[in-house]
């Protein structure tokens, strides 16, 4: 029986030292009694070098109370989803995710079991982001007017849709105060297009613009990045500003509110009643001016049922409330934006399509657009992928999968099959029959042939060459 469970330790022990987490078992006192090969790799150390060994000599920048494992230890409740940040001994800096357990025997603490996912490689990343934020912030220039990263303006807001007009129409009103905004709507639908419009339109149009999405920044990190940091505040901070101060006279956009931890939110609501910010670890406030827009991508109203929004910041934000539609809810307007993506994308790939055909249009117009505005445009980028080069007109074949309604991997056979044969030969056949008669009609004359055809000069010069017709009888 022993040998079985030998057998099966030893595989255990292996598919732990397999998984791209880290795990790291101690015991009541502090000493390492398990540590996998990720554990390591994230540390910057060798498992022999952490076993048997007490966890505060190999991170001793690590006390009993930024320790989650020390905090399991002396209290016995999980903690969870937990970002740290730490030095190990050989002064690597660290910051993990960790989820730490605590083992239990008879009800008494035997140890504790730590699960960690590095992330140190996305808060470099993120860091360095912040730092060029905070150059911009710091330069001596005092006319911030072009690096403002708000390139829209109103007259980039495409639609004739009645709901979305009178939307805009009251986004343009707003623009002439600096009274907080709050912008709602689904997914894709502009939302940051608007608050830079009203930014652009506004008296703050030559100060910063800045836009941070809530939901992309763990909340651990959020709070450092929107009120600053002041040297010494956690291992490895020093003195940056937040986004309150970089914005000082422009315009702040928090997208995704309703992910910002409700602390925060207490926060974020005293800077918006008294104007001072003090940075995570400081002791100084200072006062800015800041314009907030905000925008949610669920109902208000849900928000606050579920909690996820505390009602006095949204009392305090929902001074001017802003719905933009879906786009399955101006399906009139769907046109005039696909004929828009193609100047667009005809610019970016070279390329000169006319337009789109009456069958692919009613494609776009059947399809409920879940991606709203984001995923048309995606759509259409998407064709140009999919399109010959002589081609000059959309056609149903070029629309992806999800709005064709087909299953992706039999369409995507179903294209490898196209580009693998091309045109069948009784399309050729057919195309070909078509240039030949209609040059005989007119004489070969290229340029009335073309013409009859639908299509430029230059494409039918080339369907000559491609067919092997000769121009002249």
């Amino acid at each position: 029986m022993s040998g079985h469970n030998e057998h099966g330790a030893a595989y255990f022990e292996k598919m732990l030292n397999i998984i791209d987490v880290g795990v790291h078992l101690i015991d009541r006192e502090g000493i390492t009694i398990f540590y996998n090969d990720k554990m390591a790799e994230t540390d910057g150390l060798k498992r022999e070098q952490v076993v048997g060994k007490n966890f505060f000599e190999l991170f001793p920048s690590l006390t009993n109370e930024t320790s989650t494992f020390m905090k399991v230890l002396q209290t016995g409740i999980e903690i969870r989803e937990k970002i740290q940040t730490y030095v190990s001994v050989t002064g690597k800096r660290i910051t993990t995710i960790n989820s730490t357990y605590p083992l239990l025997e008879n009800g008494d603490i035997i140890g504790a079991l730590e699960v960690a996912k590095d992330i140190t490689s996305i808060v470099h990343l993120h860091d360095q982001i912040l730092d060029l934020r905070h150059q911009i912030y710091e330069s001596p220039s005092k006319d911030k007017k072009h690096t403002s990263s708000a390139r829209y303006h109103f007259s980039d807001l495409i639609g004739n849709n009645e709901d979305f007009l009178r939307t805009i129409s009251f986004a343009k009103k707003a623009s002439r105060t600096s009274s907080p905004v709050l912008i709602c709507g689904p997914t894709g639908t502009g939302k940051e297009l608007v608050a830079q419009s009203i930014h652009n339109a506004g008296a703050r149009r030559s100060r910063l613009f800045i836009a941070q999405n809530c939901a992309a920044v763990p909340n651990e990190l959020m709070e450092g990045i929107m009120f600053g940091t002041a040297r010494g505040a956690f291992t490895g901070a020093i003195d940056r500003a937040g986004l309150f101060e970089q914005a000082n006279g422009g315009t702040l956009f928090l997208d995704e509110l309703n992910s910002l931890d409700l602390i925060l939110q207490a926060k974020l609501l005293r800077v918006l009643q008294d104007g001072l910010v003090r940075r995570v670890g400081g002791t100084q406030e200072q006062q800015v001016d800041v314009r907030i827009i905000t925008a949610m991508n669920i109902d208000p109203k849900e928000a606050l049922d579920k909690g996820l929004l505390r009602s006095d910041l949204f009392y305090r934000l929902n001074v001017v409330n802003l719905t933009l539609p879906p786009l399955a809810g101006r399906k009139e307007d769907i046109p005039i934006l696909t004929n828009h993506f193609i100047d667009t994308f005809n610019d970016l790939f070279g390329m000169k399509i006319t337009g789109i055909a009456p069958a692919a249009m009613q494609r776009l117009l059947d399809y409920h657009w879940p991606g709203n505005i984001r995923e048309l445009s995606h759509a259409i980028e998407s064709t140009y992928n999919m399109m010959e080069l002589e081609c000059e007109i959309i056609e149903e074949t070029h629309l992806p999968a999800s709005v064709m309604g087909i299953h992706p991997l039999r369409y995507e056979k179903q294209h490898e099959a196209a580009i693998s044969t091309g045109l069948t030969d009784k399309v050729k056949q057919l195309e070909k029959e078509a240039i030949v008669n209609a040059l005989t009609r007119h004489h070969y004359n290229i340029t009335l042939t073309a013409q009859a055809l639908g299509i430029k000069r230059q494409a039918l010069q080339y369907k000559l060459n491609r067919y092997g017709i000769v121009r002249k009888p």
